[in-house]
């Protein structure tokens, strides 16, 4: 979720381990939640966040306002 310049990720953890041998068998269990909370420098324009996750990897994609975006100076180097 966003507000304002804030970014907030909420997910939750599962996992389950199950071991069969001849003399035994176990079963792990572990699960959590969890919550991130992170402060950009910007303020977030909620039209243009965008989130996906594959294989285990979460992205999120903000774009930068135009207002905050800072004019890119080219700077030559010269050899001596």
């Amino acid at each position: 979720s966003v507000t304002g310049d804030t970014l907030t990720i909420k997910g939750e953890k599962k996992s389950e381990k199950e071991t069969k041998d001849k003399n035994y068998w176990s079963t792990e269990r572990n699960f959590g939640s969890f919550t991130r909370t992170l402060e950009l420098p910007f303020e977030i324009d909620t039209a243009k966040v965008e989130a996906t996750f594959d294989k285990g990897v979460l992205k999120i994609h903000i774009a930068k306002p135009a207002s905050v975006k800072k004019e890119v100076k080219k700077i030559t180097v010269k050899a001596a």
